[in-house]
């Protein structure tokens, strides 16, 4: 789902989408229409602007990820500020793209969402970890789910956003090992799905360094 109020930008996505072979199951300018039809679509993906006239895409992102089955939120905004970026992570979002990304970054970047990366432009990803990595000397637990090494190696490099193809390749592991250490990290930790994972490792400052 497309979700926009520019109605020729919006248009453009959801060309770009389906002849990309998505299939684009609802278009809306509007925050409280995109949450209805969610509802009912039940789309696996939404792109979301952050500029709507009734509710904020932070608003939209954080209806979305509470409800039922909640989609993967992909932001694509033309705002790169640090507030808007930490709001839209700490609301749902996994992932944040800048509206200047080319048509195969956007595409790339919709295929590694489906798969269950967290996805942001070059140089928002260390922004957050950063901010996260800050709060988290004041907010780390004394104790908690205890990971094996592999597994919190694992975590570090699913807080850089790389990919499990990635992350086999530096690690020098099968793909399907990397996705066990993932599943039993998510398990582990009671989490859902990898943007959640991600949001953990922003929020104990584990990251890639």
């Amino acid at each position: 789902m497309v979700v926009d109020d520019h109605p020729m930008w919006r248009d453009a996505v959801a060309r770009d989408l389906t002849e990309a072979g998505y299939e684009v199951v609802a278009t809306t300018g509007e925050g409280r229409q995109a949450l209805r039809i969610a509802g009912a679509a039940r789309p696996h993906v939404v792109v979301l602007d952050l500029r709507l006239p009734d509710l904020s895409g932070v608003e939209v992102a954080r209806g979305l990820s509470a409800a039922d089955g909640s989609p993967r939120v992909l932001v694509l905004s033309a705002s790169g500020e640090q507030q808007d970026v930490l709001e839209a992570v700490k609301a749902g979002a996994s992932g944040y793209l800048l509206k200047s990304a080319s048509r195969e970054e956007f595409l790339d970047a919709v295929r590694r969402t489906v798969e269950g990366d967290a996805v942001f432009t070059p140089g928002l990803a260390g922004l957050v970890l950063g901010e996260y990595r800050r709060l988290a000397t004041q907010t780390r637990p004394s104790d908690g789910p205890r990971l094996t090494e592999r597994e919190t190696e694992v975590l570090r490099l699913v807080a850089k956003g790389l990919s499990y193809k990635q992350i086999a390749e530096r690690l020098v592991l099968s793909h399907r090992t990397v996705q066990n250490h993932v599943q039993n990290t998510l398990s582990k930790l009671q989490l859902h799905n990898r943007g959640e994972l991600m949001r953990y490792a922003m929020e104990q400052g584990i990251d890639g360094d």
